[in-house]
C-alpha cells in the first residue's frame, strides 16, 4: 500500500501526465500554468515551512498552509489577486481531480480549498484581451457551419475595425470598397457621422469571400452581417455571439480570458490598445475609432501602459523564477519533480 507522501506525488504526476493533456485536453499554456502554480507551492512549502517536494503530502495541505500560500503570493511575490485567483483555481482543479483517486484524503484538501474564497480585483483600465486571446477567439468557430463561417467573419471584422456594436449592425454591402489588395469600409457612427477605414488585407479577403459565399456582393442595400431570423443583425445578436465563443475560448483554455466581464465593446478596446502598443500615433487611433475628442483615445495610453506592465510582471513570473524554484536552497536542496518541468 503506498504511503501518504507517494499517493499526492503521484497523484499529482497522473494530473499533469494523463488527465491534464488526453482526459480534458487542455492546452500546453494551460498545462504549463497550473505546473508552474504547483512549483510555487512548493516552494513555499520549503521556504516558509521547512518541507521538501517529496514529504508533501494532502494533509499538510490544510486551510491555514493554502491561505498563508496565497498571502505569500501576494505579499512577497508581488503577484496581482487575478494572478492569485489563477493559482487557486489550478489547485481546486487538482483536487477536483484527485477526490476520484484517494476520496478520503483528497476531499479534506477539496474542503480546505472551498473556504476560500476568489479575492476581488481592483477596479483598474478597461478590460482587453491579450494578443495570444485574440488569437485563439478568432479560431474558434466553426467555419464548416454557416453561422460558424459568418461568426469568423464577424469576430474578424471587429477586431480589424474596432466599430461599435451598431456600426457593424448598421454595415451595408455599399460600404465596403475593394481597391487593388485593400477593402475601405465607411462606418456610420454617433451623431451619424462618417468614417472611412482601411482595414487589415487578411481580414478583408474574407469579408469579400463571405459576401460571394452569401452571394450578395452585387447587392448594395443588402446588409453585410444578419441573423438566422432577420436580415440586419441585432446588438442583442452579436452580444450573444460573442459571450458564445468568449465562453468557448474560455472552457479550451481556462488559464485565459480571466477577466469577470467581456463584451463586444472589449474587442474595440482591444483593437485600440494594441494599435497604440503598435506605435499607432494616438491622433490616428482616434480618427480610426471615430472619437470625438482625443482625450478618450488617450485613456487608451494609460491602459496599454498597464497592458504592458501586466505583460513584463507575467514575463518575469513566468520565466525567471521558474530557474530559482529549481535552485532554491537552504540546508537541504528542494528537489522538484521532474514532471513539474
Amino acid at each position: 500500500m503506498r504511503n501518504k507522501t507517494e499517493t499526492f506525488m503521484e497523484i499529482l504526476q497522473s494530473f499533469f501526465d494523463i488527465y491534464m493533456p488526453y482526459s480534458a485536453g487542455l492546452s500546453d499554456n494551460t498545462i504549463h500554468s497550473y505546473k508552474y502554480a504547483f512549483r510555487l507551492l512548493l516552494e513555499y512549502m520549503f521556504v516558509k515551512r521547512g518541507i521538501p517536494a517529496d514529504k508533501v503530502t494532502f494533509k499538510l495541505l490544510d486551510y491555514n498552509t493554502v491561505n498563508s500560500f496565497l498571502i505569500w503570493l501576494e505579499e512577497e511575490r508581488g503577484c496581482t489577486a487575478s494572478t492569485r485567483n489563477q493559482r487557486l483555481a489550478a489547485l481546486s482543479s487538482f483536487a477536483a481531480y484527485a477526490q476520484n483517486q484517494d476520496l478520503e484524503a483528497a476531499s479534506v484538501f477539496m474542503h480546505n480549498l472551498k473556504k476560500i474564497p476568489v479575492k476581488k480585483q481592483k477596479s483598474g483600465p478597461r478590460t482587453v484581451f491579450s494578443l495570444n486571446e485574440v488569437t485563439v477567439l478568432l479560431q474558434i468557430p466553426d467555419e464548416r457551419k454557416y453561422t460558424g463561417r459568418r461568426d469568423k467573419v464577424l469576430l474578424n471584422f471587429m477586431y480589424a475595425s474596432g466599430a461599435r456594436a451598431q456600426e457593424i449592425c448598421d454595415l451595408r454591402v455599399r460600404d465596403m470598397q475593394k481597391q487593388k489588395d485593400q477593402v475601405r469600409i465607411t462606418l456610420i457612427g454617433k451623431g451619424n457621422k462618417s468614417r472611412r477605414i482601411i482595414i487589415a488585407k487578411q481580414c478583408g479577403e474574407i469579408l469579400c469571400q463571405y459576401l460571394s459565399y452569401r452571394k450578395i456582393e452585387n447587392r448594395p442595400n443588402s446588409h453585410v452581417f444578419s441573423s438566422q431570423t432577420h436580415e440586419q443583425m441585432t446588438i442583442s445578436c452579436i452580444e450573444g455571439i460573442f459571450k458564445k465563443y468568449v465562453q468557448a475560448a474560455k472552457q479550451q483554455n481556462p488559464d485565459m480570458f480571466l477577466e469577470a466581464h467581456y463584451s463586444p465593446h472589449t474587442m474595440r478596446h482591444t483593437t485600440a490598445t494594441h494599435m497604440l502598443e503598435a506605435g499607432i500615433p494616438i491622433i490616428a487611433i482616434k480618427n480610426f475609432l471615430g472619437h470625438t475628442s482625443v482625450a478618450t483615445t488617450q485613456r487608451y495610453a494609460e491602459l496599454s501602459q498597464g497592458t504592458v506592465n501586466k505583460h513584463i510582471k507575467e514575463w518575469n513570473e513566468k520565466w525567471f523564477p521558474k530557474q530559482n524554484v529549481v535552485t532554491q536552497k537552504s540546508d537541504n536542496e528542494n528537489i522538484m519533480p521532474d514532471f513539474l518541468n
